[in-house]
């Protein structure tokens, strides 16, 4: 391991004292960190790939939807999102159909936000259809999706968007 050695300290005519010289043999010590390295790296577990859950509804008649708890979003390609309440029909004769983006405040997590907040105890109840048009990135949908998460929304989908709404929006984006 660490060997001393003593040799004479020659300086000039007379020898004055013996000095001593260390020499320490770091064999073991750079066996040691190998060991150690490969213990860290046999038991450490890398990271395992998430992917985003998808459940299918069940096979059968579909189920009725309230249209007070009817949210649509239409996903566009400029990072920018239309909305509305309840059907369609009702919502471009009312003039309902608004516009928002992806901003944390006011956003598209704050307007699934105030719809929790008008349902009350019935927030479990709201319905969310997440519409991508063929402009809308796939950063759009995984944006819309995590909305989806951080606002607990338990009931969401993704549908088609009809004809009527890519017109609609269309008009709009030129």
């Amino acid at each position: 391991m660490a060997n001393l050695q003593l040799q004479p300290a020659t300086t000039g005519k007379k020898n004055r004292a013996w000095k001593a010289q260390l020499k320490i043999d770091m064999t073991p010590m750079v066996d040691l960190g190998f060991l150690l390295i490969s213990f860290f790296i046999f038991t450490t577990s890398l990271s395992e790939p998430n992917a985003t859950k998808l459940y299918m509804p069940a096979d059968g008649p579909p189920g009725t939807l309230s249209e007070n708890a009817a949210l649509t979003l239409l996903l566009t390609g400029k990072d920018s999102i239309y909305y509305y309440h309840g059907k369609w029909e009702d919502a471009t004769q009312k003039n309902g159909i608004n516009f928002t983006s992806y901003e944390v405040k006011r956003g598209i997590g704050s307007v699934i936000r105030e719809m929790q907040k008008r349902m009350g105890n019935k927030r479990n109840d709201l319905m969310l259809l997440i519409k991508p048009l063929e402009t809308s990135s796939y950063n759009n949908l995984i944006n819309a999706l995590d909305e989806v998460i951080i606002n607990n929304v338990t009931r969401y989908a993704i549908v088609d968007v009809t004809e009527q709404e890519k017109n609609f929006v269309q008009k709009r984006m030129n």
